[in-house]
């Protein structure tokens, strides 16, 4: 090469450098503070691991008080609801360095309420927008489905997902019906998955939301194949944080004519084409199971133990049985099986009078099949209620686990008067410090008691409760005898200090059918109400769900997935569609 080219060479290096060295600057300064930023994160996730470590070694090892117990439970909120905030590109990485030193630092020291108090103020200070609650469905907005009553106008209600929508990432998949129990989880990489029963179409299905949480995709993880056609109705999910193990997904499978009734599990990450293999707990038993509900880890360090609810119906002796099994931790296949029976005798729950408690113990059962099982119960005495249905536990961890509510929601027939609750009763149970198998009951709210403060329940289906309220839920059964019951499915809030129970809202279906959204006529039911508060970051928000009787598609098909059926399902009652909302604002 010439001396002239090499000087054109340099004289071109030396003027482009000149021209564009302020953007290389720039990008400079940008991969600069994109690189501290994840060297920020990537210590924040590292105390935020050390944090989580440290509680579950004291939640685990360490003899504490019941006061204790609540604190870390509250410790580890906490610090769940830091850890979804971290992402935001808005937050100040720095500020949450410094707090959560401050917070391991009280945690060695075993000073719980100054980490409390710190991140308390902390969270009421930043801005959680990388949640973006609001309506994400074509369906009507939660204002054109409920009314709310006295004291909870200001609750928001968001439409977030319904039968007649598209995801983007499945465009195909069809949100079924009676959609009913779900689970919410987070995921790694901040989207998060929400496992969600369709009882009408015997399947589970997997719905992925993005970090704003939008539902993007929709896909089948167990169809009517693999239950054989069983109606999958209430679901929990079993978390490590929560429960000691997991994670895994228990659906109860309830039904009978050739289904497989029983407690189904389901891996939260399992692949959609097994969506037609099915694992059910065979050492839990053959119940018509409405749910099964794994206690919290505080409430026996040791052991697993699972409450199931048997949906049964009768019209002359009530037959639902509340039955749970005790395993070691984690151990869902080799434990025992176990019944309720009231310590007096009491053959019927009618016997049981509201806010008047009774002593009960746990009987070891033997049998597995349905029919075995169900004459066992009668031969032992278990107590027969008119179909229980949802259960859940008081939370805030320590002694709160052992706080047990669960709804019977009643069964009209003159065969079961005296016997069974014909409006449906809310009971609570308070099991022993050192053993699951005896306890105390009591009916804390009766719908039979139609002078009482429950004399408006129509079918109480689904409980959720929190650290201070009963959240009930309503399956009209169709009999509104009186003024009172005259209403469509409404959601309660009980007051468990106080015991004031409140309406918090009503469908309201008369607007619903002026939109096109089904028929008054068709009673809907309120179901799937779960708090979402800790997983999502954002405080006080529920995920609820409508099964939509009466709104069917337009062009006379149905709301139904392929992947989801066996068969034509042009053919089959469920057509109708399922709606998911976000309510915001309620107390817990």
């Amino acid at each position: 090469m010439s001396r002239i080219s090499v000087w054109v060479i340099l004289f071109s290096l030396i003027f482009f450098s000149a021209c564009y060295k302020d953007e290389f600057d720039a990008l400079q300064k940008q991969f600069d503070s994109l690189n501290s930023r994840l060297s920020k994160l990537e210590t924040v996730d590292q105390q935020i691991v050390s944090i989580n470590a440290a509680l579950n070694t004291l939640q685990q090892t360490q003899k504490k008080t019941e006061e204790d117990q609540q604190k870390l439970a509250k410790l580890q909120i906490l610090i769940n609801q830091i850890s979804s905030l971290k992402a935001s590109p808005a937050a100040d990485l720095d500020k949450i360095t410094q707090l959560l030193t401050f917070v391991n630092t009280n945690i060695a020291a075993k000073d719980y309420d100054k980490g409390i108090v710190a991140m308390e103020t902390y969270l009421k200070s930043v801005d959680t927008s990388i949640i973006q609650l609001k309506d994400r469905s074509k369906s009507p907005n939660g204002k054109n489905m409920f009314s709310l009553k006295p004291g909870f106008e200001n609750t928001e209600i968001y439409s977030l997902l319904s039968s007649e929508d598209v995801l983007p990432l499945s465009p195909n998949f069809v949100y079924g019906s009676l959609a009913d129990g779900n689970g919410l989880l987070k995921n790694g990489d901040d989207t998060y998955s929400l496992i969600n029963n369709l009882e009408g179409d015997y399947s589970v299905v997997r719905i992925t939301l993005d970090r704003s949480f939008s539902p993007i995709r929709g896909e089948y993880i167990l169809n009517a194949a693999g239950s054989a056609n069983t109606a999958m109705c209430s679901g929990t999910l079993i978390k490590p944080e929560e429960h000691g193990f997991g994670p895994l997904y228990l659906s109860g499978g309830e039904g009978g004519n050739g289904s497989k009734p029983g407690v189904y599990a389901l891996d939260p990450a399992k692949k959609s084409i097994y969506r037609n293999e099915a694992k059910i707990l065979t050492s839990m038993g053959e119940w018509y199971v409405e749910n099964a509900v794994t206690m919290h880890k505080d409430a026996y360090p040791s052991q697993t133990v699972v409450m199931i609810g048997d949906d049964h119906g009768d019209d002359a002796t009530p037959q639902g049985q509340f039955a749970i099994y005790v395993g070691a931790r984690g151990d869902l296949n080799t434990g025992k099986l176990y019944g309720l029976r009231l310590k007096n005798n009491m053959r019927y729950e009618a016997e049981m009078k509201e806010s008047e408690t009774y002593d009960f113990e746990m009987v070891e059962l033997k049998e597995k099949r349905i029919d075995l099982l169900n004459n066992e119960c009668v031969q032992k005495r278990i107590m027969g209620f008119s179909r229980v249905e949802d259960i859940d536990y008081k939370k805030g961890g320590g002694a709160n686990g052992r706080e047990v509510y669960f709804a019977v929601t009643g069964r009209k027939s003159n065969g079961l008067i005296g016997k069974g609750t014909t409006y449906g009763r809310i009971y609570k149970l308070n099991f022993d410090e050192n053993s699951p198998l005896s306890g105390k009951i009591s009916p804390v709210l009766d719908g039979d008691n139609l002078t009482g403060k429950a004399k408006a329940f129509h079918s109480p289906d689904n409980v959720l409760v929190t650290e201070n309220y009963v959240y009930i839920q309503e399956d009209p059964n169709g009999y509104p005898d009186t003024p009172d019951k005259t209403h469509f499915a409404q959601v309660y809030q009980y007051n468990i200090k106080t015991g004031e129970l409140k309406t918090v809202l009503e469908c309201d279906q008369m607007k619903a059918a002026a939109l096109g959204y089904g028929i008054s006529t068709k009673l809907w039911e309120i179901t799937g109400m779960v708090d979402i508060s800790e997983t999502i970051g954002v405080p006080n928000t529920f995920i609820m769900i409508t099964q939509n009787h009466g709104w069917d598609p337009k062009d006379g098909s149905s709301f139904t997935d392929p992947d989801a059926s066996v068969k034509n399902y042009l053919l089959d009652q469920h057509r109708e569609g399922s709606m998911m909302f976000i309510v915001k604002g309620l107390a817990r």
